[in-house]
């Protein structure tokens, strides 16, 4: 019986968390590939597509990296249906065990109270299902979505650091690290945001600070090293995108009220289907304003180990979120990138509402603990060994249910109301965000083009036409934007337009200017219409003269991943066709214009990421465990109890 409480205990919160991301994709994790903004896998994803990455910050690599090994053994439909459904699975099995270590209730090895296991399900469940979580999915954001379902983790294994040897210390928050180092430069901000306050408090903060700084640079090499190498040529930031990405209003309760209710994204294509409605936000509302207010309680009884430490973070990163939604804050973000481009993450305000999240996630489980009158004191011992001697309310040990009546029917009713309240309020979540989560099957003709470039030998990179960073294709199925998947298809260098258009609440349009700069020069030069993402009408009534140009660029092939009209590339003798079909051209530009040298091999790229791999795995045999909550060790402090043999 207690081996099955035992396993029982440990699988529940996976288990929540996979049931959650199953209701929550439904038809994404079937066959094909689900395109939608950001959101681009590829079958066949190339590690040197990878690493010949682009002239910008090269925020992407971490993650494009991992699911370029992954394809590596699996099909790529099957690595994208595994990494959102891990989203899931980490993140609510990440809350349920945060919320059920920080009660106290279960040691890691044997069985918790039922009550404890149910503040820890509304915990996991609300933690994943929520309009932060929707919002950034429909964005294709699934790397930061990795990141944010590690933050549980992260702040518990920093809790942890002042507890055992520094050696010790650093492993486990180097485990726990992990999904933000997969997830990239945003994904270690927000574990930065979430943790940091927390390693400030306590003993030893300083020691932990620094050992948990250590940490995030061990897993950040991926793409610090090649930032810092790039130096201010590579760092360029666009201050206009603090409008463009400013938080917006998604429900009736204006800019600062979606805020709270962790929406707010900046897109409005990305608002999941009804959350605005009177109705559902009004519920929304009401669940948040419960769960901020159990996490309240819990802070003034009980002072949790994360209760300073994720309060300050949550009122940082909401306070961050406001920065944009006024016109003096907007000034003054421009100012900050105008000064240092490192200031340009804050430019995505509502990002930074994670820590809030987790928050509302805690204070949900804190609100089933209140209604099962299980306050968190549960006479099991604490993470720091001592046992809690508070006195419930009926004289009895606090925590432990009343003697005489079980749990009063409409208090269950009530946690179960709780536990399934984020689902009810949020449906537009529900099974592929109502089929906007669609797979899709790439055309025969982009799957030649790709085999074509990876059969030629010649060096050069691939330009790809109409130049427009966003588009919808039309064999997408259901009208969707989504960053153009030929920028990713090909194993070389691929030149691209990052520039990035966004509507503005009164009708305009700001365009962000993107970062690499080899792709400027492109443009520059072959002066596309905006009408059409084609070269200018000079080059296009010269496409030999196109294709002159083009080689001196370094470029080999010419994608056109769209039909167009002007077949310019007709009785041109320099650019051959290797394939054409409705939706993709490929061109070759003759050899007599090329004047490219194969690409240097990324040494610095490599050796960071085999550093921070390296680091990883040290980190997993030192601690002894996958991820940050470790197997328990004996405790030494002068207040724990030693147990005498009888």
């Amino acid at each position: 019986m207690r081996t099955a409480a035992r396993l029982t205990t440990r699988a529940l919160p996976w288990l929540v968390g996979l049931a959650a991301g199953v209701l929550a994709l439904g038809p994404a994790l079937g066959p094909g590939y689900v395109l939608r903004y950001d959101m681009v896998f590829v079958p066949d994803l190339s590690p040197a597509t990878v690493l010949a990455g682009a002239d910008g910050f090269p925020r992407a690599i971490p993650s494009d990296a991992v699911v370029a090994a992954l394809s590596l053994v699996l099909p790529g439909d099957l690595v994208q249906s595994l990494a959102l459904l891990v989203v899931f699975a980490v993140g609510g099995a990440g809350a349920f065990r945060l919320s059920v270590r920080l009660v106290g209730g279960a040691s890691g090895r044997g069985r918790a109270p039922g009550a404890v296991l149910s503040a820890g399900a509304a915990a996991g469940v609300l933690y994943v299902w929520n309009p932060f979580v929707a919002e950034r999915l429909l964005l294709g954001q699934w790397a930061v979505l990795l990141g944010y379902a590690g933050l549980p983790w992260v702040l518990w294994a920093v809790v942890r650091l002042g507890s055992g040897r520094p050696g010790a210390g650093l492993a486990g928050v180097v485990v726990a690290l992990v999904p933000a180092a997969v997830g990239g430069f945003s994904s270690v901000v927000l574990s930065a945001l979430t943790a940091g306050p927390q390693a400030l408090t306590g003993p030893r903060r300083w020691r932990n600070a620094g050992l948990f700084v250590l940490g995030l640079v061990l897993v950040s090499l991926p793409w610090l090293a090649p930032s810092l190498a790039a130096g201010a040529a590579g760092a360029v930031t666009d201050p206009a995108g603090v409008e463009a990405f400013a938080a917006r209003s998604d429900t009736p309760f204006g800019t600062v009220g979606s805020l709270a209710l962790l929406g707010g994204v900046w897109n409005a294509g990305a608002v999941p289907p009804g959350y605005g409605e009177p109705v559902t936000a009004t519920a929304r509302l009401l669940l948040c304003a419960a769960a901020v207010a159990g996490w309240a309680w819990w802070l003034r009884r009980f002072r949790p180990a994360v209760g300073v430490g994720l309060t300050v973070s949550a009122a940082a990163g909401f306070g961050v979120a406001l920065l944009g939604v006024s016109a003096p804050g907007r000034e003054l973000l421009a100012a900050l990138i105008g000064v240092w481009p490192g200031f340009g993450p804050l430019r995505d305000g509502q990002l930074f509402l994670a820590p809030l999240a987790l928050v509302q996630a805690l204070g949900a489980g804190a609100v089933v603990l209140w209604l099962l009158g299980a306050p968190p004191s549960t006479g099991e011992r604490w993470p720091d060994g001592r046992r809690n001697g508070r006195r419930g309310p009926d004289g009895g040990a606090a925590g432990e249910p009343s003697r005489g009546t079980g749990v009063p029917l409409w208090r269950a009713v009530s946690v179960v109301l709780v536990a399934l309240a984020p689902v009810v309020v949020l449906p537009g979540l529900l099974w592929g965000a109502g089929g906007r989560l669609a797979p899709v099957e790439y055309p025969p003709g982009w799957r030649a083009a790709q085999e074509a470039v990876a059969a030629d030998d010649r060096p050069g990179a691939v330009l790809v036409l109409p130049w427009s960073a966003y588009r919808g294709p039309e064999w997408s199925g259901a009208p969707v934007v989504v960053l153009d998947p030929a920028t990713k298809l090909f194993d070389r260098r691929t030149l691209w337009n990052d520039d990035l258009s966004v509507g503005t609440p009164d009708g305009g349009r700001v365009v962000v200017t993107g970062e690499d700069a080899r792709a400027r020069e492109v443009a520059r030069l072959l002066d596309p219409d905006p009408a059409t993402g084609l070269p200018g009408d000079a080059l296009l009534s010269d496409p030999d003269a196109l294709a002159e140009l083009l080689g001196g660029l370094g470029v080999r092939h010419v994608v056109v991943s769209a039909p167009v009209e002007n077949q310019f590339w007709s009785g041109a003798e320099s650019l051959s066709v290797v394939v054409e079909s409705a939706d993709m051209t490929l061109l070759r530009v003759d050899d007599q214009h090329i004047n490219a040298d194969k690409e240097p091999f990324p040494g610095l790229e490599v050796t960071s990421g085999l550093v921070t791999v390296g680091a990883i795995i040290w980190s997993m045999a030192r601690s002894g465990s996958s991820l940050g909550f470790q197997r328990p060790r004996p405790r030494t402090e002068r207040d724990a109890r030693k147990e005498i043999p009888k």
